[in-house]
């Protein structure tokens, strides 16, 4: 006897038969999605994570537009190198293999060391002179033997004067060489120009790029790995022409666009009781393309 529902995978086919609530949340929440750029970013990062502390330690820039699923990635690899608990260590303290902070909304040095100290679940206060901020820091970065640091955001960087940015500059350098470990930086393609414009740090990380999606067969595949995760109950052949067309043209070939596209139309296949997508229902969704926002009337 076939299993119900083969368009889905394994892991959708039980959720197809809940209520719409559930599955209008389902179809919500964030996922992963397995995709060959994303895989090879992956191993990337395990490939850094594996070098033995050296003098000059490789760092990562994973660079791509804004919204193209370069958090969804470090996310990915940070959870799937989780820490454990003091009291499960022979030392009794904590280990954190893998740490991700946010860039402060302009290169801030303080507001850096007050980012990485939260992380790590330590207590913090405002008013703490950068000397104390930045020493705590850097004994707990070693206490709890991270071994690669991920900074999202990294294009923040060019919001501050070039004063700013030359001091944040010297203090990746300078964290790189204190901790040897690696850093994955991330960020957009301003990212790479701030890292690019200091010839030390240019020299030191090696740009991974994210594109925007094109017609092709890995952006099918990407297609019908979506559908296979959404617990409609009807296939919708999103990965055929003209259904993927509309979805990239629309979506302008923005990742993070292409599931908020691909999602609302999921919600609706569900509401609608139709539990398929179809491009009348794309076009129905009132989804707006990156380029077009900023010229909306209000």
């Amino acid at each position: 006897m076939s299993e119900p529902y083969p368009h889905l995978h394994a892991s959708a086919r039980p959720l197809a038969e809940e209520s719409p609530e559930l599955r209008i949340r389902r179809i919500r929440t964030d996922r992963w999605i397995a995709y060959a750029r994303a895989e090879a970013a992956l191993s990337a990062m395990g490939d850094f994570l594996s070098f033995p502390k050296r003098l000059r330690m490789p760092n990562l820039l994973l660079v791509g537009p804004t919204n193209n699923g370069k958090t969804m990635i470090t996310e990915k690899f940070r959870r799937s190198h989780p820490g454990r608990d003091g009291a499960a260590t022979e030392t009794g303290t904590a280990e954190v293999p893998v740490l991700r902070v946010q860039m402060p909304p302009a290169p801030d040095e303080r507001r850096f060391f007050s980012a990485v100290l939260a992380a790590l679940g330590a207590p913090d206060r405002a008013s703490e002179h950068l000397v104390v901020k930045q020493d705590l820091a850097m004994l707990l970065l070693r206490t709890t033997d991270v071994r690669m640091l991920i900074i999202d955001e990294a294009h923040n960087l060019l919001s501050g004067a070039a004063i700013q940015q030359r001091r944040f500059l010297n203090l990746l350098r300078w964290l790189g060489n204190e901790l040897q470990i690696p850093l994955v930086a991330v960020g957009t393609a301003e990212a790479l120009r701030a890292v690019q414009s200091d010839d030390q740090l240019a020299n030191r990380f090696s740009p991974f790029t994210l594109q925007l999606w094109h017609e092709g067969e890995e952006y099918r595949r990407l297609l019908s790995s979506l559908e296979a995760l959404l617990p409609l109950r009807r296939p919708s052949g999103l990965a055929e022409p003209p259904l993927a067309g509309s979805i990239l043209s629309a979506s302008e070939g923005v990742l993070g666009e292409i599931v908020t596209l691909v999602t609302s139309a999921a919600v609706m296949a569900v509401t609608s009781g139709e539990e398929s997508i179809t491009e009348h229902m794309i076009a129905r969704t009132g989804f707006v393309a990156p380029s077009r926002r900023e010229r909306i009337a209000v």
